[in-house]
C-alpha cells in the first residue's frame, strides 16, 4: 500500500515538473517572440528614419540644382514635382516639397522694430475674410507677436486675457516659431486653425509671396476687391512657366486698377518644407524639414516628427473656402 502511495506521489511530482516546464517553455518561446517582434520594430524603425534624412538630403541637393539653372520658381520645376511613391526594400516611401513663401508669414504682421505692420495687417484681415473667417481674428495675433502689453483695440489680447483661462499662460510677445502656435491664441479654435493652416506659415524672418506658387486665396488677399475667383484667374495666368517677374504679374489684367504693392510680391523662393514619410515592414518614420536656401546653398533650419501638412497633397478643393 505505502508503495502505491509513492507510485501515486512520484507520478504526480513528474507531472508537475512536466507541467511547470512546459509552461516555462512557452513563456520563454512567447518572450522570444516579443523580443524579436521589439527588434525588428526597432530595426525598421531606425531604417524608416534613415529613408525620410535622405529624403531630406535629395531635397537640399534639388534645390541646389535648382538654384543654378533659374532664378523663378514655380510649380512645374522639379523640386515641386512630387516624387513617385519609391519601393524599398521591405517597404515604401514618400514625400514632396512645399514652397513656404506661397503662404503668408505670420511673423511679417509686426515689423523688426515691433511695431505692427500695418500693411501686413490689411492683407491678413483679406485673407481671413476670403476664407470666411473673422477679420477681427487678426489683432489677436499682433499681440501675441509683438513686444509690448498694450491690448490692440478693440480685438487684441494680452496677459490678462490668457491669465484668466485654466490653465493660465502668458501671450508669448515674440515671433512665432510654427503656425500651431496659433491655438493658444484667442479665437483661434479647431475650425479656424483648419481652415487657415494650408495658407499661413511662420518664418524667423521677413518675407515675400512667391505669385508662382501662391494658391487662389492667398492671391485674392493681395489687393482690395479680389475675390477667390480672380486669384484663381492669376493662378491660371501664370501657366506653367509662371510670372517671370513681379512687374509681369502686376501687369495681369485682373489686377488692372488694383493696388498692389511690389514689396509684398517675389517670384523666387528661400524657403521650404520636405515631407516624407516611410513605411518599413513594422516601423514608420515621418519628418518635416524646415530648409533655407540662400546664395545657393541649402541649410536644415528645423525637424518636426509630428506635423498637419499631408505628404500627398489635398486636391484642390479641399482647402478652398465654401460657398
Amino acid at each position: 500500500m505505502n508503495a502505491d502511495r509513492q507510485r501515486g506521489v512520484a507520478l504526480i511530482t513528474a507531472l508537475l515538473v512536466v507541467a511547470i516546464a512546459t509552461v516555462a517553455a512557452v513563456a520563454m518561446a512567447a518572450r522570444q517572440q516579443l523580443d524579436v517582434r521589439r527588434t525588428a520594430g526597432l530595426l525598421h524603425g531606425e531604417q524608416a528614419w534613415a529613408y525620410v534624412l535622405g529624403a531630406e538630403d535629395w531635397a537640399k541637393v534639388v534645390l541646389r540644382r535648382d538654384a543654378l539653372n533659374s532664378q523663378v520658381d514655380t510649380l512645374s520645376e522639379d523640386w515641386s514635382a512630387s516624387p513617385p511613391v519609391s519601393l524599398v526594400e521591405g517597404g515604401t516611401i514618400v514625400g514632396r516639397l512645399i514652397d513656404l513663401q506661397g503662404r503668408f508669414n505670420l511673423n511679417n504682421l509686426v515689423q523688426q522694430s515691433g511695431a505692427p505692420d500695418a500693411q501686413a495687417i490689411e492683407y491678413y484681415k483679406r485673407l481671413l475674410r476670403n476664407l470666411d473667417l473673422d477679420e477681427r481674428l487678426a489683432d489677436a495675433v499682433v499681440d501675441w507677436i509683438d513686444p509690448d502689453i498694450n491690448v490692440r483695440f478693440p480685438d487684441g489680447a494680452e496677459d490678462g486675457t490668457y491669465l484668466s483661462l485654466e490653465p493660465p499662460y502668458r501671450t508669448a510677445n515674440r515671433l512665432l516659431v510654427d503656425a500651431s502656435e496659433l491655438r493658444l491664441v484667442k479665437g483661434y479654435d479647431a475650425a479656424v486653425l483648419n481652415r487657415l493652416r494650408p495658407h499661413v506659415v511662420a518664418l524667423p524672418v521677413r518675407t515675400a509671396i512667391n505669385v508662382n506658387t501662391a494658391d487662389a486665396v492667398v492671391l485674392s488677399a493681395l489687393a482690395v476687391g479680389l475675390t477667390v475667383a480672380d486669384g484663381a484667374k492669376l493662378a491660371e495666368g501664370r501657366g506653367e512657366d509662371g510670372y517671370p517677374s513681379v512687374d509681369s504679374f502686376r501687369q495681369d489684367p485682373v489686377l488692372k486698377s488694383k493696388a498692389v504693392d511690389a514689396s509684398l510680391l517675389s517670384v523666387s523662393t528661400g524657403w521650404f518644407m520636405m515631407l516624407s514619410e516611410a513605411d518599413i515592414g513594422e516601423g514608420r518614420a515621418r519628418l518635416a524639414s524646415r530648409l533655407q536656401r540662400l546664395k545657393g546653398q541649402v541649410r536644415v533650419v528645423s525637424r518636426q516628427r509630428e506635423f498637419f501638412d499631408p505628404v500627398v497633397p489635398l486636391p484642390p478643393d479641399d482647402t478652398a473656402p465654401g460657398p
